[in-house]
């Protein structure tokens, strides 16, 4: 019994192709040289971002900093440099603040404009009148009414009396954070305690300024000193952001599928944040979101992270406590709830505590959401939805790829108390080279699927009328999960034991007798044999060739990476499958029922990932010794795989094969357990949850455990088994039109992207 896939999925391809193999990644991906001159400028700049990310200068928070008086006199300013990049800095409109602005950051504008005045006011620079409460100590003319004056002063008073009265840790963390808008109402005591080793208060240039003014402390002095030789006249929204921005460009680029393009990149910064994260360094564990994408990001690298570092955001109160819990800020929840994906230790109770109540705050918020989000909160939206919708183990690599490209915000703003961007990281840059290698990637796999059609036609596969006809999924889970132009081999060499594993499952199901299939045996067996006398019948020499052929093909592909002959090995994968599934014709002939260890035992070879999964790993690129094939290791990531799958099957296929008589993991269980279908059920999502994370522990690696299996080579197990999630989800997930949507979206419709603001 082999991977069932949906029914209903038109013909892709036409039967008409060309000789492919090897040369088909060569032959497909190159365009002109000036398209690969464009292509190649592209990775160069997004390589030159890793050694700095350049963050836009805040003219609200150089204001504030503008604003410290000197401690030889109160007449004089502190930091001269900052007051004349806000005379030299005011934009054509008369404003400050970011250029070229969306009109949603009219309020951003307003408040940065105001501070502004009311620096250069204070040392007599200045012209402009301002609506403001700190306006009427330095004498300005204000245009507003007394009146309006005073209610927005209540608001704001008000506000601070909420936040006092709650007393709670996040509430004093809020109003540290937004010290300068205190004024006289600020308790300073408190607003120091919050003051970080660098001598930032919350990295808040204007809250440490305003704390500078009122303390004259030397940390906070020391910061902005710092910050001003590092940046020179003007500062920053937030300082430092460095690890963040690295790690958000990093996950950018896997979101898009374009990090392969910059490995050394990516591993050599991962060393150092990995470094950072072992020193307890504030600027990951004081940053919520910080501190989870870093955990997510180097625990899926494998590197020996402990989730008790989230530990205490585990309970929602916990999170509660910080400032971005006390915001509710949903991008910090969103990265809470991608960290708790991450879960590779049974009973992880601080990621399950936290993946409980993050998805029930994400679902609300999206429930709640209104109907005309401006443009900044659609794209959190998007993210929320498409987090909940596909959890990590349920995400095919090119899959996600072209979802994220298709939703990508090249808007780089982001707004804290003032807007702030990037301002060379050029979100652009990455979305088009992501769109230009994703279209490059489906160039080569169309080709390979014209290839692989005719292949079915000449192994006259299409004439065995019992077999389903598959290969468009079969490609499709292969394409989705080894993108690369370069994995031609490996793509079709899955793809080709796919539609492989469906026909003898047919056979040995439904369209073989008991002579046929000990026939077919005994021909892999042989292995040399005569055809024409020895195959029994026209289906057993059609599949026996198709098999041979493509033992032979995945043999001289392979010894060019190992170095040695597999064949053998790989026939050896077909003779296990094929005699398991015998089993199974047994069973079902004298209406046997096995115990569970017994189904399972054999179920999990009869689920047909052999000849998909193993064969592969000899063209993926490491070379893999014939100690690591038959290590147990690699025997024990191979059952993990095939456990997930062979009870996903069994869950989603229990009604049909029920009425079938055909034998089920929830059926036996019931029969031999004696409990309910809802119990079974229940028992095995809870077994494939417990062996996913297994799986993902022994692929990502553990912490101090040598590994005989190349980690690319672990890796493929768990992009099988994201392959089984996929396919097997639930009835809110996967319906047999969407998985033929998705099909088409990878394999047919490139990327037409609309111009983005």
């Amino acid at each position: 019994m082999s991977l069932h896939f949906p029914n209903n999925l038109g013909p892709l391809v036409s039967s008409q192709s060309e000789a492919v193999g090897s040369d088909l990644g060569k032959k497909t991906a190159t365009k002109s040289n000036i398209g690969i001159s464009l292509f190649e400028g592209s990775k160069e700049h997004i390589r030159k971002v890793f050694d700095k990310v350049q963050l836009s200068v805040s003219a609200y928070d150089t204001a504030w900093v503008a604003m410290v008086p000197s401690t030889s006199s109160i007449q004089t300013a502190r930091f001269p440099q900052c007051v004349n990049w806000l005379l030299n800095n005011q934009l054509l409109d008369g404003s400050w603040g970011l250029p070229d602005r969306h009109h949603l950051l009219m309020k951003d504008a307003l408040l940065s404009t105001l501070a502004c005045i009311v620096a250069l006011k204070q040392w007599g620079v200045g012209e402009r009148q301002i609506e403001r409460e700190q306006a009427k100590y330095l004498n300005l003319n204000l245009p507003l009414r007394q009146s309006d004056l005073d209610v927005l002063l209540r608001r704001r008073n008000k506000e601070v009396k909420r936040c006092l009265e709650s007393f709670s840790e996040g509430s004093r963390a809020y109003l540290s954070y937004i010290s300068e808008g205190m004024g006289k109402l600020q308790d300073w005591e408190m607003v120091i305690k919050y003051k970080r080793k660098d001598g930032s208060i919350c990295n808040s240039p204007s809250a440490t300024a305003a704390a500078l003014s009122n303390l004259q402390n030397s940390d906070c002095l020391r910061y902005i000193n710092a910050l001003l030789e590092k940046l020179g006249d003007a500062v920053p929204a937030v300082y430092p952001l460095e690890i963040y921005s690295c790690l958000q460009l990093i996950d950018n680029l896997e979101k898009l599928g374009i990090h392969r393009h910059f490995q050394d990149e990516i591993g050599s910064a991962l060393v150092d944040i990995y470094k950072c994260w072992m020193n307890g360094e504030e600027e990951i564990f004081q940053d919520v979101a910080c501190l989870a994408m870093a955990f997510r990001i180097l625990r899926s690298h494998g590197y020996g992270v402990s989730s008790d570092a989230l530990s205490q955001f585990a309970e929602e109160g916990g999170f509660c406590k910080t400032l971005e819990g006390y915001l509710m800020d949903m991008r910090t929840v969103l990265e809470l709830y991608r960290a708790s994906q991450m879960i590779i230790y049974q009973d992880d109770i601080v990621l399950e505590k936290l993946h409980n109540w993050t998805s029930c705050r994400l679902k609300e918020r999206i429930a709640n959401s209104p109907l005309h989000a401006d443009r900044l909160e659609k794209h959190v939206q998007q993210e929320m939805d498409l987090a909940l919708k596909f959890s990590n183990h349920a995400n095919l690599e090119q899959f996600v790829n072209r979802r994220n490209i298709e939703h990508y915000n090249t808007d780089n703003t982001r707004i804290l108390k003032s807007a702030f961007r990037y301002t060379n990281i050029g979100n652009k840059v990455l979305l088009n080279l992501a769109k230009e290698d994703f279209n490059k990637s489906q160039a080569v796999h169309q080709e390979e699927l014209k290839h692989l059609a005719r292949w079915v036609t000449d192994k006259r596969l299409d004439k065995l009328k019992f077999a389903r006809q598959k290969l468009a999924y079969c490609y499709f889970s292969a394409a989705a999960a080894l993108p690369a132009p370069a994995l031609s081999d490996a793509r079709i060499a899955w793809a080709k034991n796919g539609v492989l594993t469906t026909v003898v499952d047919d056979f040995f199901d439904v369209g073989g007798s008991r002579l046929e299939l000990d026939n077919l045996i005994k021909l892999i067996e042989k292995w040399d044999v005569d055809v024409a006398a020895d195959c029994c019948s026209e289906n057993v020499k059609i599949i026996f060739l198709a098999l041979q052929s493509s033992i032979c093909e995945i043999g001289d592909r392979a010894i060019i990476l190992q170095g040695r002959n597999v064949k053998a090995h790989v026939a050896e994968i077909w003779l296990d499958l094929l005699k398991s599934m015998l089993k199974e014709a047994e069973w079902s002939a004298t209406k046997s029922v096995p115990q569970m260890d017994e189904y399972m035992a054999n179920g999990l070879v009869s689920f047909a990932l052999g000849p998909i999964v193993l064969p592969t790993l000899y063209l993926i690129g490491p070379k893999l010794s014939e100690d690591a094939v038959r290590s147990t290791e690699l025997l024990h990531l191979f059952e993990l795989m095939s456990t997930c799958g062979r009870l996903l099957n069994d869950i989603q296929g229990f009604k049909r094969e029920s009425e079938q008589g055909k034998l089920n993991a929830v059926s036996l269980q019931m029969t031999h357990g004696g409990v309910s279908k809802k119990e079974a059920i229940n028992s095995t999502k809870d077994l494939i949850a417990s062996n996913r994370r297994e799986l993902l522990k022994r692929v990502l690696g553990e912490s101090g455990v040598s590994s005989i299996v190349p980690r690319a080579c672990r890796y493929l197990f768990w992009k099988m088994s994201t392959v089984l999630h996929l396919f097997y989800m639930e009835e809110d997930g996967f319906t047999s039109q969407k998985m033929a949507d998705a099909v088409k979206d990878l394999l047919e419709r490139p990327i037409i992207l609309n111009d983005q603001p």
